[in-house]
C-alpha cells in the first residue's frame, strides 16, 4: 500500500486499502490483494483500475449475517453459504432470505460482522450493485448458494442451469442403505396443485401428465454408513450430484429409494407419526446440505470456478453423534 500513497499522496489510508482490497489495483497485470503486503518499487507497473467492482477479496468468507457467509463477489456473481432455516429469496409474508440480506449488505445496511479491516465496510464500487435470483434451496436446507448481479448474467447462468453444465454437489445424511453404493435415481416428478409437495410418477402416469411430468436425475454415492446404537438400522451419508433441478428433488427421489433424508418431515414418513417402538432421529431439519457448486463465470467465457461450503455445526454434530454411536 505504500507504494499507492506515493503515487496518491492525497489519497486516505482508508481508501487506499479499500481500492486494494476491491480488486482495483495491480502490479504488472496481476491483482493486488494484500494491503499491508511489502513490494519493490514496481514502478509504472503499478496501475489503478477504474471503479467498476470486480472481485471482492472474501478470504475464507465475509460472515454478513449469523445464517449467511460472503463467499465470492464480483460484478456479476455473488455466492454465500446459507444457514439453515433461512428462504433463499423473498416470498409472500417473508420478506428476509439469502437474497435480501445480501442486497442489505450491498446498500450498506449491514456489515461484515468479523473485526478486521476486510470486514468493516463494502468497497463503493459495489454500492451499485443488485442481487438477482438465479435457482433455490430449500429454506431448511444449508449450504452454497449463487445469485447474478446483473440482467446478462443472469441470464448466463440460467443458460447453464438449463443445459446442464452447472455442477452442483450435496451432504445428505439417510435412513437405511441405498440398494447399491453408487447408482442414478431418474424419475418423473409432478408437483401438488398446491405446490408443495413432488409425486414420484410411473411411467404410465408420466405420459398421462403430459408437460407436467418432469424428468428428474440424480447421481448418488455411498460415502459412509453408520450403525445405529442398540442394533436399531443404519444410516448412509451420501454425496450427491443432481444432473436436474427439480423442487424438492433430492428429498423425493431418496423417500421414493428407500432411504429417505433424517429430519425430512414432507417425505419421511417416521418423522410424521408418533411410534414409541420405533422413534425417529431427533433432528429439527431436513439432513441436507449443498457443499459444491461448479459454473462458467457469466462475463469469462470458458472460466471454471468452484466453490465449497463446509457442513455446519448442526450437521457436523449429527456426524459425530453418529460416529461415535451416541445415536
Amino acid at each position: 500500500m505504500g507504494w499507492l500513497l506515493r503515487r496518491y499522496p492525497e489519497t486516505p489510508r482508508s481508501r487506499a486499502k479499500q481500492w486494494i482490497l476491491a480488486g482495483r489495483v495491480s502490479v504488472g497485470g496481476v491483482v493486488a490483494r494484500k494491503p499491508h503486503e511489502i513490494l519493490g518499487d514496481p514502478g509504472a507497473a503499478l496501475e489503478l483500475r477504474d471503479r467498476h467492482a470486480r472481485t471482492l477479496d472474501c478470504g475464507t468468507g465475509w460472515q454478513i449475517h449469523p445464517r449467511v457467509c460472503l463467499l465470492y463477489l464480483d460484478s456479476a456473481l455473488g455466492i454465500v453459504n446459507k444457514g439453515p432455516g433461512l428462504i433463499s429469496v423473498p416470498a409472500e409474508n417473508c420478506d428476509l432470505s439469502a437474497l435480501s440480506i445480501l442486497a442489505d449488505f450491498l446498500a450498506g445496511k449491514l456489515k461484515a460482522r468479523e473485526r478486521g479491516v476486510a470486514g468493516k465496510s463494502l468497497p463503493p464500487a459495489y454500492r451499485r450493485l443488485e442481487p438477482l435470483p438465479v435457482h433455490r434451496l430449500d429454506q431448511y436446507t444449508s449450504g452454497v448458494f449463487c445469485m447474478a448481479m446483473n440482467p446478462a448474467a443472469r441470464g448466463h447462468l440460467i443458460e447453464q442451469l438449463k443445459a446442464h453444465t452447472m455442477e452442483r454437489e450435496y451432504v445428505a445424511y439417510v435412513e437405511g442403505r441405498p440398494a447399491t453404493p453408487r447408482g442414478t435415481w431418474r424419475q418423473w416428478l409432478a408437483l401438488s396443485k398446491d405446490g408443495l409437495r413432488q409425486q414420484v410418477l410411473s411411467p404410465a402416469q408420466a405420459r398421462a401428465a403430459g408437460a407436467e411430468a418432469r424428468e428428474a436425475i440424480t447421481h448418488y454415492e455411498v460415502a459412509e454408513e453408520f450403525a445405529l446404537a442398540g442394533g436399531k438400522g443404519m444410516i448412509s451419508k451420501l454425496r450427491l450430484r443432481l444432473e436436474t433441478g427439480r423442487k424438492h428433488q433430492i428429498r423425493a427421489q431418496a423417500a421414493c429409494a428407500g432411504v429417505p433424508l433424517i429430519g425430512d418431515r414432507l417425505y419421511n414418513a417416521r418423522c410424521r407419526t408418533r411410534d414409541a417402538a420405533n422413534p425417529p432421529i431427533d433432528f429439527p431439519r431436513q439432513a441436507l446440505h449443498a457443499e459444491v457448486l461448479k459454473l462458467e463465470h457469466p462475463e469469462q467465457p470458458g472460466r471454471r470456478m468452484v466453490w465449497r461450503a463446509e457442513l455446519p455445526k448442526d450437521l457436523r454434530q449429527l456426524e459425530n453423534g453418529l460416529r461415535s454411536g451416541r445415536i
